[in-house]
């Protein structure tokens, strides 16, 4: 199975600042860019951010990490997913989730009181549709669409991830989508995770690809981030951050190693200490390159 690293981006890369970043990845060879939805604050917006980093590489693959789908209309989204896989074929990697992970933004996406979870269901089917069908005409309880034709399709069909990391999420994934992103999640949990979405996927007559498993890591420089850190806390009040963010690089390779045996392949690395993005990065490249298979 391939072993691929890639660079997260949080709140901390102003816009004015990721054009020299992502020429930088791009030179170095890094993978992939993964760009967070977080709309009170200086980070780029996720497609716009998608569109301006593909169109200065020519290898850099980029992904959102994770972008809010309930509250969008999903054919909209297919028309912007549609069009940047025709820009930079092979180099789009979506990734959706349930609801922002900051109560403030919430609200900017708006779904009926108590049902998040079946507008998700219904828009990421509706989304898959769009993106592999000549025409799609749909009557779902929050979406109705005639005749609906998002060209060019891309070609070959773009995988659709799901972050998550509730019994209820690993179902969907299991049922809907075609691989999974998580966060804030031990080894053990990520191992449990990844086989209750196999086991999802196979009742619904479906298959996960086995390398189609991933997380979200985070390392530090010596000290993670105040505001990291509590971040975690606020996520995971049962777990002690330190198990969840790497102090230090000899760390995060013990990390990364029982994520490797808990069956995940795929890591978004995102700087929570204090280092420049241009030193991290070449830190990032000395450390993590030579791991890719």
């Amino acid at each position: 199975m391939k072993v691929r690293f890639g660079i997260g981006l949080g709140a901390d890369v102003a816009p004015g600042s990721l054009g020299e970043l992502v020429d930088h990845l791009e030179a170095s060879g890094v993978d992939s860019l993964w760009l967070s939805e977080l709309v009170y604050s200086p980070a780029v917006d996720p497609f716009v951010g998608m569109a301006y980093a593909l169109a200065r590489t020519r290898a850099l693959k980029v992904g959102t990490s994770v972008a809010v789908l309930p509250g969008r209309h999903p054919v909209l989204v297919a028309k912007q997913l549609a069009s940047l896989a025709a820009l930079a074929p092979r180099r789009v990697l979506p990734v959706f989730g349930l609801r922002s992970a900051l109560p403030a933004e919430r609200a900017l996406f708006p779904v009926p009181d108590g049902r998040r979870a079946a507008v998700f269901d219904e828009a990421l089917t509706l989304l898959r549709a769009v993106l592999e069908r000549d025409t799609v005409t749909f009557d779902g309880e929050f979406f109705s669409v005639r005749e609906a034709a998002v060209t060019p399709r891309p070609e070959p069909p773009l995988d659709i991830w799901l972050g998550g990391q509730a019994p209820a999420a690993f179902r969907r994934i299991g049922r809907l989508a075609d691989g999974w992103l998580g966060s804030f999640l031990t080894p053990a949990e990520a191992r449990a995770g990844r086989e209750q979405i196999q086991v999802a996927a196979a009742e619904a007559g479906r298959e996960i690809d086995p390398d189609h498993f991933g997380i979200n890591l985070a390392v530090a420089d010596g000290q993670p981030a105040d505001h990291l850190l509590a971040a975690v806390r606020r996520r995971r009040p049962d777990v002690d951050p330190a198990e969840l963010v790497a102090a230090d690089w000899p760390q995060l390779h013990r990390q990364i190693d029982a994520y490797l045996a808990a069956g995940l392949t795929k890591f978004v690395i995102r700087p929570a200490g204090s280092a420049p993005m241009p030193e991290f990065v070449d830190r990032f490249v000395t450390e993590l390159t030579p791991r890719q298979t």
